[in-house]
């Protein structure tokens, strides 16, 4: 379809080109070849008589033109796709559709195994890809290398809509034989002992606990660094060693292994875990199933701790938007 000289199969070009200024990336998401994604610059080029896109150093920059229409190509696709594309009505029992989600092994553990197990009768085609968290979860997202990202609300993108699915507090798990965890924990022998903490991807992000235990400039001893929130219960196993954990997650490990869970001696914010998808997807009615299902879940599945020796949480009021605003700062989002 053309709009005077104007192909308007181009904009689609154009908008991916002007998103990712690298034509590369461009074919790679457009599905085409680089050379004939290097066609459509140029007949983009042509078009507005704009070089749109230009080398500078290692990487290509947006002229002032280009900068101008990346607001409103983006607006015109996406009216288009909303209201002259008209989606198909969505079955679970016939779609066909593969679903990409990035989530780290306690989201998965807690919540997709769950969630996963039951689409398998309700949505016996479709097809689901679980990745683990990388350094930039934002950019998965801003590329569309993910449909859904599952992440703490301090870690989600304001450019994108997303919604929180449940709260989860912290915990102190150790071996069962650890005299340390005979008793409640006392925020002396918490400090005193040795801890297994978590931290992930090649910039070795800390897990949020062990984040707001330096920012607290609480002195304690990480003996052990894991590499995932998983190991933690097989590291803790058979030493004095402890470990803060997920709530959820630490019921599931305490009913299976020799470990005891108690609570933390200080106030520290539970956790609330979100799901974030593209702003261009809002209107995906697969997604959106796939987010309804996930909220159902995890709003059935809500922790229940009856364990002996487990005393009641600490009470403390937390800013927790200081606390956002202070760990952005520290986690920029990329």
């Amino acid at each position: 379809m053309r709009f005077g000289r104007l192909d308007l199969n181009l904009l689609v070009a154009l908008d991916v080109l002007l998103t990712e200024r690298s034509v590369s990336r461009a074919a790679d998401r457009l599905c085409l070849s680089q050379s004939a994604t290097s066609s459509a610059l140029s007949r983009l080029r042509e078009y507005f008589d704009d070089e749109l896109l230009v080398v500078k150093g290692r990487n290509m920059i947006l002229t002032a033109r280009a900068e101008d229409l990346t607001e409103p190509v983006r607006a015109v696709l996406e009216q288009i796709r909303t209201t002259v594309a008209v989606a198909p009505p969505f079955d679970p029992a016939t779609a066909d559709r593969l679903i990409r989600i990035m989530a780290s092994d306690y989201s998965t553990e807690v919540l997709l195994t769950r969630v996963l197990a039951e689409l398998e009768s309700e949505a016996p085609h479709m097809r689901f890809e679980v990745q683990t968290m990388d350094d930039n979860p934002i950019e998965a997202i801003d590329r569309g290398l993910v449909d859904l990202l599952l992440t703490i609300d301090y870690a989600i993108s304001a450019d994108h809509p997303s919604q929180i699915l449940f709260e989860d507090d912290y915990v102190v798990v150790g071996d069962c034989n650890n005299p340390a965890m005979s008793g409640p924990m006392s925020l002396e022998m918490y400090c005193r002992l040795g801890h297994v903490s978590a931290r992930f991807g090649k910039a070795r992000v800390p897990a949020f606990e062990d984040w707001f235990m330096r920012r607290r400039k609480q002195q304690r001893r990480v003996e052990v660094v894991a590499p995932s929130f998983l190991s933690l219960p097989g590291l803790i196993v058979g030493t004095n060693r402890i470990a803060t954990m997920h709530r959820r997650m630490a019921e599931i490990f305490v009913r299976s292994m020799p470990l005891v869970m108690r609570e933390v001696p200080f106030a520290i914010p539970p956790i609330r875990e979100a799901v974030q998808w593209n702003i261009a997807n809002s209107s995906d009615r697969a997604l959106r199933w796939v987010v309804d299902r996930l909220q159902a879940v995890a709003t059935r599945t809500e922790p229940k701790s009856e364990f002996d020796g487990v005393a009641q949480p600490l009470a403390g009021s937390i800013d927790r938007s200081a606390i956002e605003i202070e760990y952005r700062m520290h986690h920029p989002q990329r």
